[in-house]
Formats: structure tokens, sequence, C-alpha cells
């Protein structure tokens, strides 16, 4: 007999899909229209300037970090991109399913950037277009959609976790599926 968990699994994993590919293609637009409306110009201020439009290219990670190791973080990419894909089979959880959904893509359009843009591949530079409060990045690092996905999605699963939700739509200490009829958590 098939249970409900088991039935509800493929929804998660396609809105997994659907939700990593959703960021993934925003991502991409959202850099092309920034390298094509930015490049050569000065930042352009939005609400006051709590919000700044500015083109970076980034070799490193947040907060610069590991400038001079894109390759590093690409295979960190890599890694983190199959991991989410072995552990789909094990995904009864519309929690996890949309946080680890926004992580990959994150991480997709991040890692496509370090592909395929210049320099060259595995060592490509990250394109951010948004800055908080200041236009070089000097209150909050520049970012892009990629890790928005990321942090937000991550912050979702530290939610989770405090929730005592489990990936297979289990309670921490329960044991059991959500009886609910619906493994949501």
């Amino acid at each position: 007999m098939t249970s409900t968990s088991d039935v509800l699994a493929p929804r998660r994993v396609a809105l997994l899909g659907v939700l990593a590919t959703a960021v993934l293609v925003l991502d991409i637009l959202t850099k092309v229209v920034g390298v094509a409306l930015l490049e050569g110009r000065e930042p352009v201020r939005l609400l006051g300037g709590a919000v700044y439009l500015v083109l970076v290219r980034n070799p490193g990670a947040a907060f610069s970090l590991a400038t001079g190791y894109t390759w590093l973080l690409s295979l960190v990419a890599g890694a983190v991109v199959v991991a989410i894909i072995r552990i789909t089979r094990r995904l009864r959880s519309t929690g996890w399913a949309v946080a680890l959904g926004l992580i990959l893509g994150g991480a997709l359009g991040n890692l496509a950037d370090r592909i395929f843009r210049s320099p060259g591949p595995l060592v490509g530079h990250v394109v951010d277009t948004v800055s908080l409060f200041a236009p070089d990045g000097s209150v909050w690092p520049v970012f892009n959609l990629a890790d928005s996905a990321i942090v937000t999605g991550g912050a979702l699963l530290v939610l989770l976790a405090l929730l005592g939700r489990e990936l297979d739509g289990t309670r921490t200490g329960d044991g059991s599926a959500d009886r609910s009829g619906d493994a949501d958590g």
C-alpha cells in the first residue's frame, strides 16, 4: 500500500524543481539586464538611497571572501547542487522543498556565472547589482538575486530545524509523518 507521504513526494520534488528553475531564470535575466543597463554608468539611486543598482563583478564569495579561489567556490557550488539532487528522493516536506529550491536555484545562478563569464570557465566573476544604503557596498556587500535566494533558503532551513521539521515530513521526536494527509513541514 502506498502512503500519502509517498504520493506527495513527487509533488515536493516538482515544487523544488519549479522554484529552482524560476530563481535561475530570474537571476540570469536580472544579470543580463544589469550588465546591459549599468555597464560603465554611475549607480542608480532608489528609495531615497536605501537601494542602489550598481554593476560589480565579484571574483569571490560574499563580503569578497575567497577572492582568487573562484575555482574552489565553483566546486563547492557544484557539490551543493549534487547534494540537493541526491536528497530529493527522501523529500516529503513542502518547507524543505521551498528552501532547497531557493538554494539550488541560487547556487546554479552563481555557478553559471563562474562557468560562463570572463575571465574563463571556473574562474568567472559573479555579477552583483544590488547595494544597500551605499552605492559602493560599504554598508552591506553588493549582491544579486541568486545570493538573496540562497540566504532566504538557508534562513528557512534554520527555521525548519528550530521547529523540528525534517526533510521527510516528520517532526523531531515524533518519528512519524504528519498525519494531516499532507507532510507539509
